[in-house]
C-alpha cells in the first residue's frame, strides 16, 4: 500500500487506476484459500481471445458470467487501441452503451463495477453490471460480441434447507423455449445462452471444459444443432496449469449465429492444440500473451476465411492447426469434439518430460478433478437414495 498512499488518488488516471486494481485482483485470485480463483480467467489468455476476435467500436460486446469484468476491459481496450480516431459519439457509445455483463454473485459484481469505473467505463445512465443469474431467463438483449468464461463445475443446485434442519441438494435443470435441450450442466446451458444473446451473425468465444465437448445426451444434442444452426469455426484446446480451479481441462470455442437454414452452417472446425506437449503451471511457468501469438496467427482475424493448415501428415506431423469438415465431425461418436492428433512426447521419451514440479501440479490436477467428479456421483446416489 505504500506506492500507493505515495501517490494522489484522485489524481491518477483511469489507466493507472485500472491497472493497479487489475494487479490487485491478479494477487487475490492467486491465494487460494480465498477461493477468489474460481472467477479470475488468466489475462494473457482474454487478450489472446480478443484479439482473435477483434472487436470494433460499431458493435456490443457482453459477457454473461463477466466475473471482475476481464472479458469487457480487455474488449474496450482493443477497441480503444486499434481505432484512436473515433468521433466523439463513439467514444460516448464506448463508454456508455457497448458493455453489459452479468454476475451471480453479489461480492464478485461489486469488485468488477469498480474495475469497469476505474478504466472509465459506465456512465449513471448505463450501469454495465447486472446482478443476477444470467441462466434464469432470456433478457431480451442481444449483442454482437459475446466473450465469456462460465463457472467451473459441471452440474447447478440449490440448497435447500427442511424442517429440522436438514440440507439437501436440488438440481437445477433450467427449462427455457430458446434451449435445444434440458440440462442441469452448467456449462451446455451457457452455450445454450451465449447462442440466444448474439444478434444475427453476431460472433462468440467461450471457455469451456472438455466434458462439453464429448458428454452425451443433452451434449450430443446440443453440439448437432449448434453444428447446424450456427457456424463453429474454431476450437483451441488450452493447457492444464493455467487456472486456479485445478484439475480443469479446458478450451476455446468459437462460433457465428447464423439465420434459419436446412444446410449445416458449419463447414469446417479449426482446431489449434495448445495442450499436447505444453506443460505450465500457475507460479513457475506461467502463460504469456506470447505463448497465444501463433494461435492468434493462425485464426487470421482479419479474414479467418483464408487460413492455412500448420499440419501435413508427412512434412509438418507435429503442426498444432489443422481442419476438420462438418461431415467428419458429425459422423464421429456422439458428434463428439475432442479431437487430437499430436503425438505425446513424454509417452515415447523420457528426455522429453516436463520438470518435476509441473508432473506434480498435473498429477494433483487430474486428482483434484477425479475427486471432483466422484462428489458429483455420491450427491447423485444420495438424491437417488433419498428419493427412493
Amino acid at each position: 500500500m505504500d506506492l500507493i498512499d505515495k501517490e494522489t488518488w484522485v489524481s491518477m488516471s483511469a489507466d493507472v487506476k485500472g491497472d493497479a486494481y487489475e494487479g490487485l485482483l491478479e494477487k487475490n485470485a492467486q491465494d487460494t484459500k480465498s477461493g477468489a480463483g474460481q472467477y479470475f480467467t488468466p489475462r494473457p489468455l482474454i487478450q489472446a481471445i480478443v484479439d482473435a476476435m477483434a472487436p470494433t467500436p460499431k458493435e456490443t460486446v457482453s459477457d454473461p458470467a463477466c466475473g471482475t469484468g476481464g472479458f469487457l476491459l480487455a474488449a474496450h481496450d482493443y477497441v480503444v487501441k486499434h481505432y484512436p480516431n473515433m468521433t466523439s459519439a463513439e467514444k460516448k457509445k464506448l463508454r456508455g452503451q457497448n458493455f453489459k455483463g452479468w454476475e451471480l454473485v453479489q461480492a464478485t459484481a461489486r469488485l468488477c463495477a469498480m474495475n469497469m469505473l476505474l478504466h472509465g467505463i459506465g456512465t449513471q445512465e448505463h450501469e454495465p453490471i447486472e446482478v443476477g443469474d444470467s441462466l434464469a431467463a432470456d433478457p431480451g438483449e442481444r449483442f454482437d460480441v459475446v466473450l465469456t468464461n462460465p463457472p467451473f463445475g459441471k452440474k447447478s443446485s440449490t440448497t435447500i434447507v427442511g424442517e429440522g434442519g436438514q440440507v439437501s441438494k436440488e438440481r437445477d435443470s433450467v427449462e427455457r423455449d430458446d434451449f435445444w435441450a434440458t440440462t442441469s450442466n452448467k456449462q451446455l446451458n451457457f452455450v445454450q445462452h451465449v447462442k440466444t444473446l448474439l444478434k444475427q451473425s453476431g460472433r462468440a468465444a467461450l471457455v469451456l471444459p472438455d466434458n462439453v465437448l464429448f458428454e452425451g445426451g443433452a451434449g450430443e444434442t446440443i453440439r448437432r444443432k449448434l453444428l447446424h444452426d450456427c457456424d463453429v469455426h474454431t476450437l483451441l484446446r488450452l493447457p492444464t496449469g493455467l487456472f486456479y480451479a485445478q484439475g480443469v481441462k479446458a478450451n476455446v470455442l468459437f462460433f457465428d449465429k447464423k439465420p434459419a437454414s436446412e444446410t449445416p452452417w458449419t463447414r469446417k472446425l479449426w482446431i489449434y492444440d495448445l495442450r499436447t506437449n505444453m506443460h505450465f503451471t500457475l507460479k513457475t511457468n506461467t502463460l504469456k500473451r506470447e505463448d497465444l501469438d501463433e494461435f492468434v496467427q493462425c485464426y487470421h482475424p482479419e479474414n479467418r476465411h483464408d487460413r492455412k493448415a500448420t499440419w501435413t501428415e508427412k512434412r509438418s506431423p507435429n503442426g498444432r492447426w489443422r481442419a476438420f469438415d462438418y461431415k467428419d465431425l458429425i459422423n464421429r461418436d456422439k458428434a463428439s469434439l475432442d479431437i487430437f492428433w499430436l503425438k505425446d512426447e513424454s509417452l515415447s521419451d523420457s528426455d522429453n518430460l516436463p520438470a518435476p514440479e509441473v508432473i506434480a501440479a498435473e498429477i494433483v490436477g487430474d486428482l483434484e478433478a477425479a475427486l471432483e467428479q466422484f462428489r458429483e456421483i455420491l450427491a447423485d446416489l444420495g438424491e437417488a437414495g433419498s428419493v427412493a
